[in-house]
């Protein structure tokens, strides 16, 4: 019987550029599968906490006492965050790259080191019927259908899950479906769906009621799509390949768009820490590229009157206000859309049309969101 900590280092071996840690872990658990839920924790817990102090560790040699020192700090660092000082920081904890492209400050820096939280979305309004039945389960005050997980059961296995009545999506995730507030009856395209976390959650908003499609340029990812449907009880929706390109895949004009575009995931590297030493600059330019192609195409699809919301879990300048920027610029029957006023944790943004979420302000991913509507005839 292999120990955790040699099957961590042996997803830590396969892990590299071409095979995320996220990946690594699930091919290497899935030869383990006599783990226990808790040790199957564990793995991953060890192999994040590993490429998080990934620049403290290079004076060590080889991958088990490497990953002994990343527990050691780790455990420093959760005892007491100012045992380790905001110079090393700034200096270990994201790429030299990151200081060029976007603010780097030190409460993000801390919150990078800091084990990221789970968060669920309930059905709405059941959030604390929810927390009743999950036990080990807080709602949040800022955000009516987010709770916070501390348990250790397999929430996977639970009745709950299977009965469709919550989903695994992080907190800043869930902003983007409250700030697109899609209402019944009405219809909507989630652009780059992917597996359709945010597809689910604006068809919670909306009732069942209305239209709702969904897009994406992989067929596979679309194919989970449709369990989750299934299993969430979502009619109302109609998939379909897109390729992000000009030809749109339906005639339909949209009361409302969502581009939650590919980006450079830099707000998720607190949950997927070796991001941090694979992404890169180039990388950025790039993906800004797309995001304001993808909005450029989506917006003929967009009805008088209707909104065009952009997300990233990025906060690179490029990937955020420079393609918001771009968009007013080149749009003009689109105007800013003024969101409602939204509570974070230490402050509130009212009167604006973008907000720049920091892991720090939710507990959750670092996302960027702009909105627009466009101009009645």
């Amino acid at each position: 019987m292999h120990n955790v900590h040699e099957i961590a280092a042996e997803v830590i071996r396969k892990t590299g550029r071409d095979k995320p840690a996220d990946a690594a872990l699930r091919e290497v658990l899935k030869q383990h599968r006599e783990l226990a839920p808790f040790d199957a924790t564990e793995i991953a817990k060890t192999v994040f906490i590993y490429y998080r102090w990934h620049v403290w560790l290079r004076e060590e040699r080889g991958v088990e006492s490497k990953m002994w020192l990343a527990l050691r700090l780790d455990e420093r660092f959760r005892a007491n965050e100012s045992n380790v000082p905001l110079a090393e920081l700034r200096a270990k904890a994201v790429p030299a790259w990151t200081a060029g492209s976007m603010e780097v400050n030190d409460d993000w820096l801390r919150s990078l080191q800091r084990q990221p939280k789970l968060w669920l979305r309930a059905k709405h309004g059941q959030a604390e019927a929810l927390a009743g039945k999950l036990f080990a389960a807080d709602v949040s005050p800022l955000l009516p259908d987010a709770l916070v997980f501390d348990g250790e059961a397999d929430l996977f296995k639970s009745p709950e899950f299977h009965a469709g009545e919550f989903e695994i999506q992080d907190i800043a995730s869930q902003m983007v479906g409250l700030l697109c507030d899609p209402q019944p009856g009405e219809t909507w395209w989630d652009t780059c769906a992917g597996e359709g976390g945010k597809t689910l959650h604006l068809s919670d908003l909306m009732q069942n009621k209305g239209l709702l499609w969904a897009s994406d340029r992989a067929e596979w990812r679309l194919q989970k799509l449709k369990r989750r449907t299934g299993r969430a009880k979502v009619f109302n929706y109609r998939s379909v390949f897109w390729d992000g390109g000009a030809k749109l895949p339906t005639k339909t004009k949209f009361d409302g768009v969502l581009v939650d575009a590919p980006c450079s995931g830099v707000g998720t590297w607190q949950r997927n820490p070796q991001a941090r030493w694979t992404t890169t600059v180039d990388d950025v330019r790039e993906l800004s590229e797309i995001q304001r192609n993808l909005l450029a195409n989506v917006a003929p699809g967009v009805k008088p009157g209707g909104k065009l919301i952009f997300s990233v879990c990025t906060l690179t300048r490029a990937e955020t206000t420079e393609v918001m920027k771009a968009f007013n610029a080149s749009q003009p029957d689109f105007d800013p859309l003024i969101f409602p006023e939204i509570k974070l944790n230490d402050r509130t943004v009212a009167g604006a049309s973008s907000v720049a979420i920091w892991p720090q302000d939710l507990g959750g991913n670092g996302m960027f969101i702009a909105g627009w509507r466009r101009k009645k005839v």
